[in-house]
């Protein structure tokens, strides 16, 4: 063994390398001829399986389509599922959305310091991430407030409406809070700077409940990332290409897929490739947050 060739490396493996160097072939494609073959029937049925899968959310990677096949108990590799996608024009839709203006950020009120940078929540209701956005119906726009448990992904808040005044925030946010109902000094609102959530309206409903204000650095998204990340998985898998009727039809069709597709069946890869309602139901009882915020949040 020479000093550039690696621990393990044999001749065999040199003869190997020189003849696909020779022959123009890779040595994965060498080696994947001696593997076992699947046949006829099985490959038709594999490439049936995900087939359904893609055309079922055609926004879904190769990742998650692996994922979903593994979940049914499949032994697949996820690069085999990547070439056949390939082969059968499947890989997912993502398209470049037109951004609207969704926050104001001058304005006389007060604002507040980042809690979360350097924080790592340990379980659900430590700190929740919250975000506007715009849904264009068909000659108009109508907005989306949302709340996002950060350790869990789940949506636990939202409210859709025709207008951005703070009390489309507060809407999503009392959501929240009956569905949560978080012990008072155990809980981190974060947020970007916007006047909905500088508001004082906004802050007087934090204040009272014992929950923490924190909002990001001007200009810096990655402060608010999983709140961001929220919001293009909306925009790449439903609203984009959607031509919705009305607000009422916005409101019943973003819903829908909040409810049963975001939270109950989309598998998050932060979460071992669970749904956030699912990694819920496994933590609970495991990952209960405590009653100061300092102590139950790891540092990054």
């Amino acid at each position: 063994m020479t000093a550039q060739e690696p621990q393990g490396f044999s001749q065999d493996d040199a003869n190997v390398r020189r003849l696909c160097a020779l022959s123009g072939v890779s040595r994965a494609s060498f080696y994947r001829h001696f593997e076992p073959k699947l046949s006829a029937r099985e490959d038709a049925e594999l490439r049936d399986l995900i087939q359904k899968l893609a055309l079922k959310d055609r926004h879904q990677g190769y990742r998650r389509i692996t994922a979903g096949l593994r979940r049914d108990g499949l032994i697949i590799n996820a690069k085999r599922v990547l070439r056949l996608m390939r082969e059968d024009n499947l890989l997912s839709l993502r398209t470049r959305p037109f951004v609207a203006a969704t926050t104001d950020s001058r304005h006389g009120y007060a604002i507040v310091a980042n809690l979360t940078r350097g924080l790592i929540p340990t379980g659900i209701d430590q700190i929740w991430v919250a975000d506007i956005t715009y849904v264009r119906l068909a000659e108009s726009f109508v907005y989306l407030a949302v709340l996002i448990d950060a350790f869990s992904r789940k949506v636990i808040g939202f409210a859709l409406d025709d207008h951005l005044e703070a009390r489309l925030a507060i809407q999503a946010l009392d959501q929240a809070l009956a569905a949560r109902a978080p012990p008072p000094d155990s809980l981190i609102h974060h947020s970007d700077r916007g006047v909905q959530y500088a508001s004082g309206d906004y802050m007087d409903r934090l204040k009272a409940r014992g929950i923490a204000a924190s909002m990001s650095r001007p200009g810096n998204p990655y402060d608010n990332a999983k709140a961001e990340s929220f919001m293009k998985t909306l925009k790449a898998e439903e609203v984009n290409g959607k031509l919705y009727a009305n607000l009422e039809d916005a409101r019943r069709q973003i819903g829908t897929f909040i409810d049963a597709l975001y939270n109950r069946q989309r598998l998050h890869s932060a979460l071992g490739y669970k749904p956030p309602v699912e990694f819920e139901d496994e933590i609970t009882g495991r990952s209960k947050p405590q009653t100061n915020v300092a102590t139950t949040l790891s540092p990054n």
